[in-house]
């Protein structure tokens, strides 16, 4: 069996991880995140629920960290959940985080058409997208982080730029209209006034969580520098300090966009809209531009980032049966998994002709917290020289898991469980003729 080459250093594993978070959450989480809230009427429920987010993806981190100094090859909690818990919670692990992230690459293409494509053609420029970082991804992984280290610097100085621009008052004032959903062709949901204000203590409650399940979608990315582990030098110093250094720069740009979108556009507008980045300067047709090109260029770091993780979990499922086994082929010039990452292309590109933006992202939260639920129960049976976090961060990651899953929208939880169940039956089926 070929293994992959050790090429990455921890500045490229932590550059990957920014790459994958930041695209997903400044450009594509906000704005249905607000809407999940907008019936408390403030926008320090958003800020809440970003918190409790934060919270939440903090004990995944270190358990996703500590794990991965003991386990340093590619596959992530598949291969955390089949050596700590055994076969069948890694292959549940495995496939949250395939059906998971492969709604997050359709998301984060649609993210992308929604700021840099003309009307009528987001689904059409979305593929095109998707089949170019694919191409690059093909290449091999050093292309891959050094591209991501470009966009990370472009995405972080469109985020300056728009940051002094929308404080200094070249922004729109903020909305006062609550909004509802409405379908449209081009791949995102636009929203129209909707009646209603502030219920109860219990619905607050729930919309918070809901939002916060919402906004995980944008802190998973450290879960890439954990896939790439059979590919990092010195990984068992390397990785925890990635993920941790990773997570840790994303919150804090998350704050300072939250903070900035609600003092632009109000809670309403951030709700209103599917560029909350662009519509809070509106007032700046420069500003506009920078932030469209940043949102552009994050979203396809974002793209770069989860099409590289998904190729090598999908890699490490096939290596032990659990998928085809032709998927786990290295290339022998790139050591790449080709295979499986022109696999996870074709599949992410039939998604984004198809799917609606909000369904991918709530969709995409079901599978990956079931996927860090398995990772904090992993990381739980740990002991000795490999322990390097407290239990507690493992129970609070595994609690919080489980209370975001179950506020998601009702659609995309009951799509999960049955997407899961039908994963769930396909194992079944495969094991049999072995027994």
């Amino acid at each position: 069996m070929t293994e992959l080459a050790r090429r990455l250093t921890t500045a490229d594993a932590v550059v990957v991880g920014l790459a994958s978070m930041i695209g997903a959450g400044v450009f594509a989480a906000f704005a249905p995140a607000a809407r999940a809230v907008l019936p408390t009427g403030t926008g320090a429920a958003l800020l809440l629920a970003l918190a409790v987010a934060a919270v939440v993806a903090y004990g995944n981190a270190t358990s996703s960290a500590q794990l991965a100094a003991q386990y340093p090859t590619s596959g992530g909690t598949y291969v955390y959940g089949r050596e700590r818990l055994g076969p069948w919670w890694g292959y549940m692990a495995g496939w949250g985080f395939v059906v998971g992230k492969t709604a997050s690459c359709a998301a984060m293409a649609l993210t992308f058409a929604a700021y840099a494509a003309p009307a009528g053609w987001e689904r059409a420029v979305a593929a095109l997208a998707v089949v170019a970082l694919a191409a690059v991804n093909y290449r091999g992984v050093t292309r891959t982080a050094r591209l991501a280290r470009w966009v990370v610097a472009l995405v972080l100085l469109a985020l300056a730029v728009w940051t002094a621009v929308a404080w200094g008052g070249s922004s729109v004032e903020p909305v006062a209209t609550s909004v509802e959903p409405v379908e449209t062709t081009n791949g995102v949901s636009t929203l129209r006034p909707a009646q209603g204000g502030a219920g109860s203590t219990g619905e607050v409650v729930y919309s918070v969580l809901q939002a916060a399940g919402l906004l995980f979608f944008a802190f998973a990315g450290y879960a890439r520098v954990a896939t790439l582990g059979e590919e990092v030098r010195d990984p068992r110093r390397a990785i925890p300090r990635a993920i941790v250094g990773a997570l840790g720069g994303a919150v804090v740009v998350y704050a300072v966009v939250a903070v900035t979108l609600l003092a632009a556009l109000g809670l309403d507008g951030t709700a209103a809209t599917t560029t909350p980045l662009a519509d809070a300067v509106d007032g700046s047709p420069w500003a506009g531009v920078v932030v469209r090109v940043g949102a552009a260029a994050a979203s396809l770091g974002a793209l770069l980032a989860l099409v590289a993780g998904v190729g090598r979990t999908t890699l490490a499922m096939a290596r032990e049966g659990d998928l085809p086994r032709w998927l786990s082929a290295v290339h022998p010039r790139f050591l790449v998994p080709h295979r499986a990452e022109v696999a996870v292309a074709a599949v992410v590109v039939a998604l984004v002709l198809t799917v609606d933006l909000r369904g991918a992202i709530a969709f995409s939260s079901f599978g990956v917290l079931v996927y860090y639920a398995v990772a904090n129960a992993s990381a739980w049976t740990q002991t000795g020289e490999h322990r390097r976090y407290p239990r507690w961060l493992q129970a609070l990651g595994l609690a919080g898991c489980a209370v975001l899953v179950v506020t998601l929208p009702p659609g995309a939880v009951l799509t999960g469980l049955g997407v899961f169940a039908v994963g769930l039956l396909v194992r079944l089926v495969r094991l049999r003729p072995r027994t």
